[in-house]
């Protein structure tokens, strides 16, 4: 082998004998236990950054172990093709997007393979595809067919920067997740699938996901948002109209002071007919939209329409306000506020002067005051006629009982999940597969002329969509009559929602899913992806693996068994003020670093120019903050197995990683002392037979560190994922073994089975330099192809144990005793202890406490 380790020529000559080999296909074998893991794949953008590096070499370590394990082991790749982002960058560089995207996909896909991932590319999908986004087109009908699929005219998030309607679950803070714009609200005709109708099983099958992080389950939770409450209907004065509004304090009902509705509710909206002053609020609050969160401290305003409510109990009138912190799409656009036992009913009724009463008082007798604050605390019934007196569970059920019994109420469970609009109006995406008729009526697609292609080979000019702007590509015939495409396209998360089941059978075109294979490799056993992603794609996700369930493409109830939410990578940020008050922000590749002995920064220049820079601590790698590290010259200068140690051994996989030059280079010096050790021990000359019964004391300590060390790196991986703590232990095997004798034979012998076990642990991690080291050592198999090394309990049996010896709690000796020896015989060896019968002599005996193995303690006196 040669002296130098050179992981460029290991690692190509490496990777193309696996792509030669197709070491990493895989296809169904029910003799085998399978295991699906799975990363979540990427945007094709241009090129991986180190979030994609840290996410994808955990899945791959993962694959790698489990196929060492014996199993058949899945693992694709694929690209999440459609979306704006390509759309913008194509508008950009004045070219289409298809072709931005694609080479984009070729450009990441040979970055993967540099990082040599044992991906099955046989498998590879891109969303952007026809072959793949018919089968999504199909299923939407079929949808539709099951009343599953309806379009209204709805109240939508319009991001004016990307001219493009968003989930509610993509405005984040009242912005645009992606643009960072603030959203506007508008009326479009949109589609729409009824995942409400799956909430009660969504939220319920979150207990069969025990391996998934606690977080994440209760966010998804949390956005579900189950609640039980009582549906109240108040009469409207001087009409037949009804008032519909949920709420979970029916117990605080006789305290209503005023009802507020949304803005597009319809009492509102003829209210605003003859009122010029409400038409102007209306029109005026219109054009915002808030999230959920800003609606806590955001300044209260409202209207009053002019129209009374009628209190279902008392009979009373009371005002009916417009007011912007009601939303239409939330339950009926109408509350009933009560402002004494709730914080946002007081600050308007407070600004606008309306009553404020007390119906509910501290069970504990406490005084309660509402000069200053609604009372918000659950407690004892008063000024609430003959519930009076009553807890908040017994005042629930009597309240309730009585709305009933009047035809004025029932209970209801209610969820916060509203339906998911899945239209989208920009170009990059997937056709929705619908056709408008002359009639105004709107029917699917017939399935023999899907998939509705988009086309690919377009002009863009500016965000308008080119299949919006182009009136001949809608045109089309359904039963012989004219009709027209649906210009809309899909949320790219609908493509997202049902990837990881393509995967079992990407080339299959008699059915959206193989079912014979989909069920063979789903679920998922482990994915992997960013928790961001919490109650985006995961909620919808499981949604759509219930909805292929239910139409007999799959078994499982949930796509993704266990889940593993990684850890942001993080760098050093540079910067110097700029003349305007801003920051100009500067690559830490670019800047020379001089730090104190306890790391920190003393003192950062710019390379270029050699004046300072300031240091803004570590932050996420971004393109905002130039503080992204380019994978690519990171393994042109060190090797990709350098990188993936480096991930590996820096942080545990869920917490955050800290970019570290000097760290990278201690991976790297680690990886050359193994190839040292390896080359070292070749040219010690040939081992002899292990004879276990001929080993010496210092031999068997070797084998038995060699053992105890593929015990918990099995634990480490295999179980708690601790790939940080597998590495050191690997580590410190290592030391021992350079430090080990390669004198004799048997010597050699012990060395060449541990050497061979050490590139077994270390293969899912360094994969090449453990290929190349394995055939070194004279083996003809693929290392992958390996099985895992078994612990050999004998090796873990000790002779003799060093037992630690104190007299009245100080350390006095240390003493070697057979292993077997019991508390008597530890004791005479301990006397023969020069150390130990000096302290003995001329004293009493009062106690002797032995912990087998480990210590005897003397108390004297």
């Amino acid at each position: 082998m040669q002296q130098q380790y050179n992981p460029q020529q290991i690692e190509t000559a490496l990777q193309q004998q696996w792509q030669d080999q197709n070491v990493f296909k895989v296809t169904e074998d029910p003799n085998k236990e399978k295991f699906y893991c799975l990363s979540m794949f990427p945007y094709p953008s241009g090129r991986l950054h180190m979030g994609h590096v840290r996410n994808y070499t955990i899945g791959d370590v993962i694959s790698r172990f489990q196929r060492m394990q014996g199993k058949n082991v899945l693992q694709p790749m694929g690209w999440d093709a459609f979306g704006l982002p390509a759309e913008n960058a194509a508008i950009n560089n004045k070219t289409a997007p298809a072709k931005w995207t694609y080479a984009n996909i070729d450009y990441m896909k040979t970055q993967l393979k540099r990082l040599g991932f044992g991906y099955d590319w046989d498998r590879e999908i891109a969303t952007c595809k026809p072959d793949y986004y018919r089968w999504e087109q199909w299923f939407f009908t079929k949808l539709y067919e099951k009343g599953l699929v309806y379009k209204k005219m709805a109240t939508v998030n319009w991001d004016p920067v990307d001219q493009c309607v968003l989930a509610n679950e993509q405005v984040i803070d009242g912005r645009g997740w992606r643009s960072g714009a603030l959203v506007e609200q508008r009326e479009l005709a949109q589609w729409f699938i009824r995942i409400t109708q799956y909430a009660e099983e969504l939220l319920a099958d979150l207990e069969q996901l025990t391996e998934w992080p606690e977080q994440v389950r209760t966010m998804q939770k949390n956005w579900i948002g189950r609640s039980e409450g009582v549906n109240i209907r108040f009469g409207v004065a001087d009409s037949d109209t009804e008032l519909e509004v949920y709420t979970t304090r029916p117990d605080t009902l006789y305290g209503v002071t005023y009802v507020a509705v949304a803005a597009q509710h319809p009492l509102a909206q003829q209210a605003a007919m003859s009122n010029s002053t409400l038409a102007a609020f209306i029109e005026d609050i219109k054009g915002s939209k808030v999230s959920e969160a800003e609606m806590a401290t955001m300044e209260k305003k409202g209207c009053a329409t002019g129209l009374y409510a009628i209190h279902p109990l008392t009979g009373e009138q009371v005002p009916i306000w417009v007011a912007n912190f009601v939303l239409m799409d939330y339950g009926s656009g109408a509350v009933m506020a009560v402002p004494g036992h709730d914080q946002r009913d007081y600050e308007f009724a407070t600004k606008y002067q309306l009553p404020i009463k007390q119906v509910v008082t501290a069970a504990d007798g406490s005084s309660v005051t509402l000069e200053h604050a609604a009372y918000t605390e659950k407690g004892l019934l008063i000024n609430s006629a003959e519930f009076n007196g009553l807890d908040f569970a017994a005042a629930f059920t009597a309240i309730a009982a009585k709305l009933q019994q009047l035809g004025k109420g029932e209970v209801k469970v209610n969820y916060r999940l509203r339906d998911w609009g899945v239209s989208r109006q920009r170009y990059w995406g997937t056709p929705i597969p619908m056709l408008n008729l002359a009639d105004g009526s709107v029917v699917p697609v017939p399935a023999e002329q899907l998939p509705v292609r988009l086309p690919e080979d377009v002009v863009m000019n500016g965000v308008t969509s080119p299949i919006k702007a182009d009136p001949e590509w809608a045109k089309t015939q359904y039963q012989g009559a004219a009709a027209f495409h649906e210009t809309d396209t899909f949320d790219t998360f609908m493509e997202s929602s049902w990837y990881y089941a393509r995967y079992c059978s990407p080339d299959y075109d008699q059915a959206m899913l193989d079912p014979e294979k989909a069920n063979y490799w789903l679920p998922v056993d482990q994915y992997i992806g960013g928790i961001e992603h919490a109650i985006l794609h995961l909620l919808y996700a499981r949604f759509f693996h219930k909805l292929l369930r239910d139409v007999g493409l799959v078994q499982s109830d949930e796509p993704f068994k266990r889940l593993l939410c990684q850890g942001m990578v993080l760098a050093e940020t540079f910067y110097r003020e700029t003349e305007n008050g801003g920051k100009e922000w500067f690559s830490p590749q670019d800047v020379q670093v001089e730090r104190d002995e306890k790391g920190r920064i003393t003192q950062a220049i710019l390379k270029t120019d050699g004046q300072p820079v300031l240091s803004a601590g570590m932050s996420k790698m971004s393109k905002s903050k130039n503080n992204g590290i380019d994978p690519q010259k990171v393994i042109d200068l060190y090797g990709a197995d350098t990188v993936r140690l480096f991930m590996m051994f820096t942080a545990p996989p869920e917490q955050t990683l800290e970019w570290s030059d000097s760290a990278v280079e201690g991976a790297h010096r680690f990886i050359k002392r193994i190839y040292t050790l390896i080359h070292d021990v070749l040219a010690a000359g040939a081992p002899g037979e292990l004879q276990l019964d001929a080993l010496n004391d210092e031999q068997k300590t070797l084998r038995r560190e060699l053992h105890k060390t593929i015990a918990k790196v099995t634990d480490d991986i295999g179980r708690r994922y601790t790939f940080n703590t597998a590495i050191a232990a690997v580590m410190e095997l290592s030391n021992k073994l350079q430090k080990a004798s390669l004198a004799t034979p048997l010597d050699r012998a012990v060395m060449h089975e541990a050497c061979n076990a050490l590139l077994q642990l270390l293969n899912p991690i360094v994969p090449h330099v453990a290929q190349y080291l394995w055939a070194e050592l004279g083996n003809n198999s693929l290392i992958e192809h390996v099985a895992w090394p078994g612990v050999d309990e004998s090796a873990l049996v000790e002779d003799e144990k060093l037992v630690v010896v104190q007299i009245n709690g100080k350390v006095r000796a240390k003493i070697t005793v057979p292993a077997a020896a019991e508390q008597d015989a530890v004791l005479a060896i301990a006397k023969l202890d020069e150390n130990v019968r000096r302290y003995l002599d001329g004293v009493a005996m009062k106690k002797v406490i032995y912990v087998p193995g480990k210590l005897l303690n003397l108390v004297v006196g």
